[in-house]
C-alpha cells in the first residue's frame, strides 16, 4: 500500500508540473502574438510617416530641378536674333550663328538640348547641331509641347526623344512678333536621369508616373516603363499619336494590395518584379502637374520591431510566471519548515527527557563514588563538574582537574563549590573587580539554575568555553572545553583577511588611478591630434591654392612638370594627415559606422574606373571580376579598405597586372586583391599592419607613409570584418577582406554604379560676381583671393573675421561668402549670423574648414550651407562656387 501511495503521489506531481508548464507556454504565446501585433502596427504607422516625409523631399527636389530651367525658354523667346531667324529664311551663316548661340546658352544652363522650331513644327536650329543625331531639320509638329506653345503660348511634355532616343522633360515658349503673331517656339529638353542616380543612394524604390499611370522614372531599371493600371483605348491612342515613349513596351506591374493604412499608404506584395517581402507603398501628387511620386519602403524594420516586442513580452511573461512559482514555492517551503519545526521540538523534548535521566544516573554514580571521580565522565574531552542543589560537589573528571590544577584537599564529595570559586579568585581567574561580587554572582546563577554559555580567557592565554545546564531535581552540570587553538586559528585567519582586503583596496585604488590617467592621456592625445592636423592643414590649403595659381604662370613644359610634382607632393601630404586624423577618430570612437545592405557590383566598377587609370599610367593592368552579390557593411568604410589595398598593390607591383575579385565562403564574401609584386617575408607579414611600417620596394615617387594597412586593419576590426594576407617571395601577395552575405534579388546587385556628375569647369558663371573670403590664416586668404579673382570674381574682402565685421554695411552683402569655422575667438556659423544681421541679407555661404566633426556636417546640411574640407582642391572649389552662383541666378 505504501508503494502504491508513493507511485500515485509521483504521478500526481508530474501531472501538476505538466499542466503548469503548458499554462506558462500558452500564456507566453498569447503575449508574444499580442505584443508583436501591436508593435508591428505602431512601427508600420511610424514608417509610413517617415516615408511620407522622405517622399515630400523627393518631390521638392524634382520641382526645384524643373524650376531651375523653367525661365530659360521665356528669356530666349525675347531674344531679337531668334525672333528674326523665324521671320525669314536663313542663310547657312545665319543658321550656324543661331546654332552656336543655342549651344552657348545650353552650355551655361547645363540642360540637355535647346531647339528653335518654326510654326510648321520643323526644327531650324538646335544646341546639338554638332551631334550625329541632331534635332536640326526634324519635324516635331505632332509633339504636344509644340502644339501647346503654338496655341497657348507655353507647353510642357515628358517623353523619349525621337532623334536622340533619350528621355527628357520638354518646356516650350512661343516666340511672337511685335504685333503678337506667333512665329514659332523655343523648347528646352531637361534630362531627369540625374534624379534616378540620386535615388540609387536610397535603399527604397522610388518611382514617378504620369497621368496614364506609366512609370517613366525609377531608381531600378526593371521598374521603368511599367503600367500601374491597364490603359484604356483612349490612352493607347494618345500615346500612339504623341509617340511619348517611342517603341518602349509598356508592361503591367503585377502586385497585390494586402492592407490599406489610414494615411493613404498601403501594404503590397510584388510579383513582377518580384520582392521577397511586403513593401510599404506611399504616393504623393506633384503640385502643378499630373505626375505622381511613389516610394516603396521595405518592412524589414517593422517585422524586426514585432519580433523584438514578442521576445520582450515572452521574457516578461516568463519572469512573472517564475516569480509567481517562486512565491508559491516559498509558501510551500514555509509550511514544510513549520511542520519540521514542530516535529523537531517533539524530538528535542524526548531527548531532554533522556538527558535528564542520564544526568540523574551520573549524579547517583558520583554519589556512590568515594573519591568523586566518575568513570562515566572520564572519556569526555571536556572538563566536567557536577554539584547538587546545596551547591556541594557531587562528581568531576580528571580533565577538570588538569584545566584548573586544584589541590587535592579541595576536591572531595560534599565539599562546597564556593571553596573552588575562592581558590580561582585568588589566582585571578574570575576577572577584574571585587572578588566577593564575582563569587556571589556565580553562586546566584547556580542557585537559580540559569543555563549559560560564555568564553573565559586565562592569564596564560588559554581560552575556555564554559557551558552550564541545570539538573531536573536541582543541582548543576558545568563543562569546560579548551578552545585556545581554535581561537588562535580564527585570529590568524581574521588578520590574514584584513591584510588581504587592505591589499585589494590599495590595488583597486592604483588601478583606478591608472585608468583615469590613461583616459585623460587618451583625451589629451585625441585633442592634440585633431588640433595639430587642423593647424597643419591651414598652410597646406594655402600651398595647394598657390600651386594652382603657379601652374597658370608657367609656359614651359619643364616648369609645368615641377608644378605637377609640387601638387602631387601636397596631395600626398594631405593623404598622410587625413590618415592620421582617421586613426585618431577610430581610437577615440568618434568614427560613425552606417551598416546597411548594398550590392557589391557597383562598388567594384567604381574602383575599376578610378584605379584603372592609375594602373595604366604606371604600365600595369587592373582586372576586376564583377559580382552580383549583396553584402552587409558600411559602404564608405569598405570602399576605403579596398582603396588602400588597391593602392598598395599598384605601388609595389613593378610590372604585370593587379586583380580585384570576389570568392564565396559559406555565408561570407571574400573580396581579394592579387598583385605580382616582390612578395612579403613571413617575418614581416604581421608588422606591415602597424603604423608607419612599409617595405622599401615601392615606386620611388610613391612609397607611401606606412598608414594604409594600419587603417585597413583598424577599419576591419571596427566593422567586424576579417582582414587576411598570403604572400610568397618573388610571386606576389594576396590581401582580402571578408564581409557578410545577405539574400537579395538578383537585380538589386545589378544596379549600375553611376558617379555623381560634377559641374562643368566653366568660369563664366563667376565673371562679374562678388565674393568674400574670411579666414584667420593670411596665406590662405591671399591664395584663395587671388584664385577667385583669376576666375573673374570681385573679391572685396580676403581677410580675418574682425575685418569682415568692420567692412559689413546694410545692403552691401556679396553674392557669396566663404569662411573658416575655427578662427581664434570667432566661430564661423556665429560670425555669419552677425554679418547677416549687419547686411540685412543672407547670401549663400560655403564653410571652408579642416574640422571633420559630424555635428558640423549635420548643422550645415540642416541650414542648407555648402561645406568644403581643407586642403581644398581648386577644381572642387570652382565647381561648387559655379553651382551656387548659377542656382542663385536661376532663383
Amino acid at each position: 500500500m505504501a508503494i502504491q501511495h508513493r507511485t500515485f503521489t509521483l504521478t500526481s506531481k508530474r501531472r501538476r508540473l505538466l499542466w503548469t508548464v503548458l499554462a506558462v507556454l500558452a500564456g507566453m504565446v498569447c503575449c508574444m502574438l499580442l505584443a508583436g501585433h501591436l508593435a508591428e502596427r505602431r512601427a508600420l504607422h511610424q514608417e509610413s510617416r517617415d516615408v511620407q516625409r522622405q517622399l515630400t523631399l523627393y518631390g521638392q527636389t524634382m520641382a526645384q530641378r524643373i524650376d531651375r530651367f523653367r525661365t530659360l525658354p521665356e528669356v530666349l523667346a525675347l531674344d531679337p536674333q531668334l525672333r528674326d531667324a523665324l521671320s525669314h529664311p536663313l542663310t547657312a551663316a545665319q543658321t550656324l550663328a543661331i546654332n552656336r548661340k543655342l549651344e552657348q546658352a545650353n552650355g551655361a544652363s547645363q540642360s540637355s538640348t535647346l531647339t528653335l522650331i518654326d510654326r510648321q513644327g520643323r526644327a531650324i536650329a538646335a544646341s546639338n547641331w554638332r551631334a550625329e543625331h541632331s534635332n536640326v531639320g526634324e519635324n516635331y509638329a505632332f509633339r504636344p509641347y509644340v502644339q501647346q506653345a503654338l496655341t497657348q503660348g507655353q507647353g510642357r511634355f515628358y517623353g523619349i526623344g525621337m532623334t536622340t532616343g533619350e528621355p527628357g522633360y520638354f518646356l516650350s515658349t512661343a516666340i511672337r512678333d511685335e504685333q503678337g503673331h506667333t512665329l514659332g517656339l523655343v523648347a528646352i529638353k531637361i534630362a531627369l536621369s540625374e534624379l534616378e542616380h540620386e535615388w540609387l543612394i536610397s535603399p527604397d524604390i522610388v518611382l514617378a508616373s504620369d497621368a496614364h499611370g506609366v512609370i517613366f522614372l525609377a531608381s531600378r531599371d526593371a521598374w521603368r516603363y511599367r503600367l500601374l493600371a491597364p490603359l484604356d483605348e483612349q490612352g493607347r491612342e494618345e500615346l500612339s499619336a504623341t509617340r511619348q515613349y517611342a517603341d518602349q513596351p509598356l508592361v503591367p506591374l503585377s502586385y497585390r494590395s494586402e492592407r490599406p493604412l489610414s494615411d493613404g499608404a498601403m501594404l503590397v506584395r510584388l510579383h513582377d518584379p518580384a520582392e521577397p517581402q511586403p513593401l510599404l507603398w506611399q504616393t504623393l501628387a506633384l503640385p502643378g502637374s499630373d505626375w505622381k511620386l511613389h516610394l516603396l519602403h521595405s518592412t524589414r524594420a517593422v517585422a524586426e520591431a514585432g519580433r523584438l516586442a514578442a521576445i520582450a513580452a515572452a521574457a516578461l511573461w516568463l519572469a512573472l510566471s517564475l516569480l509567481v512559482l517562486f512565491v508559491r514555492q516559498r509558501q510551500r517551503l514555509t509550511r514544510v519548515r513549520m511542520q519540521s519545526r514542530q516535529e523537531l521540538e517533539t524530538v528535542l523534548q524526548q531527548h531532554a527527557q533522556e538527558l535528564r535521566t542520564a544526568q540523574d544516573a551520573i549524579v547517583q554514580a558520583a554519589r556512590a563514588a568515594e573519591t568523586g571521580l566518575s568513570r562515566s565522565l572520564q572519556h569526555l574531552p571536556q572538563g566536567v563538574v557536577v554539584i547538587d542543589r546545596d551547591l556541594n560537589l557531587v562528581a568531576w573528571n580528571s580533565r577538570y582537574v588538569e584545566l584548573f590544577r586544584f589541590p587535592a584537599e579541595l576536591l572531595r564529595v560534599g565539599a562546597p563549590v564556593e571553596a573552588l570559586l575562592r581558590h580561582n579568585a585568588r589566582r585571578g581567574l574570575l576577572g577584574p573587580g571585587p572578588t566577593e561580587d564575582a563569587i556571589e554572582r556565580r553562586l546566584r546563577h547556580l542557585r537559580e539554575g540559569t543555563p549559560h554559555l560564555h568564553e573565559s580567557a586565562k592569564g596564560d592565554g588559554q581560552v575556555l568555553e564554559i557551558r552550564g545546564n541545570p539538573l531536573p531535581d536541582g543541582g548543576f552540570v558545568t563543562s569546560y572545553a579548551d578552545i585556545t587553538s581554535y581561537k588562535n586559528a580564527a585570529r590568524e585567519l581574521r588578520s590574514l583577511a584584513d591584510a588581504l582586503e587592505l591589499r585589494i583596496a590599495e590595488r583597486t585604488r592604483d588601478l583606478d588611478a591608472a585608468r583615469r590617467e590613461a583616459e585623460q592621456a587618451n583625451r589629451y592625445k585625441t585633442r592634440f591630434v585633431a588640433a595639430a592636423v587642423h593647424d597643419l592643414l591651414q598652410p597646406l590649403n594655402a600651398a595647394r591654392m598657390f600651386s594652382s595659381l603657379l601652374r597658370n604662370h608657367l609656359h614651359d613644359e619643364a616648369g609645368r612638370r615641377v608644378a605637377d610634382s609640387i601638387d602631387g607632393a601636397l596631395a600626398a601630404q594631405d593623404g598622410i594627415l587625413n590618415s592620421l586624423l582617421d586613426i585618431s577618430r577610430m581610437e577615440s570612437g568618434q568614427l560613425e559606422v552606417h551598416v546597411r545592405d548594398f550590392a557589391i557590383g557597383p562598388l567594384l566598377q567604381v574602383l575599376q574606373h578610378n584605379f584603372g587609370i592609375i594602373a595604366a599610367s604606371r604600365g600595369l593592368r587592373l582586372t576586376t571580376v564583377g559580382s552580383r552579390c549583396v553584402v552587409r557593411s558600411d559602404e564608405a568604410l569598405l570602399r576605403r579598405i579596398l582603396q588602400n589595398l588597391l593602392s598598395n598593390a599598384i605601388r609595389y607591383t613593378p610590372h604585370g597586372r593587379v586583380l580585384l575579385g570576389c570568392r564565396r565562403q559559406g555565408r561570407q564574401l571574400r573580396i581579394e586583391v592579387h598583385d605580382q609584386g616582390p612578395g612579403i617575408p613571413e617575418s614581416l607579414q604581421r608588422e606591415i599592419f602597424e603604423e608607419f611600417r612599409r617595405l622599401g620596394e615601392g615606386h620611388d615617387q610613391d612609397k607611401g607613409a606606412g598608414l594604409g594597412l594600419a587603417i585597413v586593419e583598424r577599419l576591419g576590426r571596427l566593422l567586424g570584418h576579417e582582414i587576411g594576407l598570403r604572400s610568397e617571395l618573388g610571386r606576389g601577395s594576396r590581401f582580402w577582406v571578408c564581409v557578410p552575405l545577405v539574400d537579395g534579388a538578383p537585380d538589386a546587385a545589378d544596379a549600375p554604379a553611376q558617379a555623381a556628375a560634377s559641374p562643368a569647369a566653366d568660369d563664366r558663371p563667376l565673371a562679374g560676381s562678388s565674393a568674400w573670403y574670411i579666414d584667420d590664416d593670411a596665406p590662405s586668404c591671399e591664395a584663395t583671393g587671388a584664385l577667385l579673382r583669376r576666375w573673374g570674381c570681385d573679391v572685396a574682402l580676403a581677410g580675418g573675421p574682425q575685418a569682415a565685421l568692420d567692412l559689413a554695411a546694410p545692403g552691401q552683402a556679396p553674392q557669396l561668402v566663404l569662411l573658416d569655422v575655427r578662427m581664434g575667438p570667432f566661430h564661423g556659423p556665429e560670425l555669419y549670423e552677425r554679418l547677416c544681421a549687419l547686411w540685412g541679407q543672407q547670401p549663400p555661404v560655403v564653410l571652408v574648414t579642416a574640422e571633420r566633426d559630424p555635428a558640423l556636417r549635420r548643422q550645415a546640411a540642416e541650414r542648407g550651407w555648402a561645406l568644403l574640407l581643407k586642403p581644398v582642391r581648386p577644381a572642387a572649389l570652382r565647381a561648387l562656387v559655379s553651382q551656387l552662383l548659377l542656382r542663385q541666378s536661376g532663383a
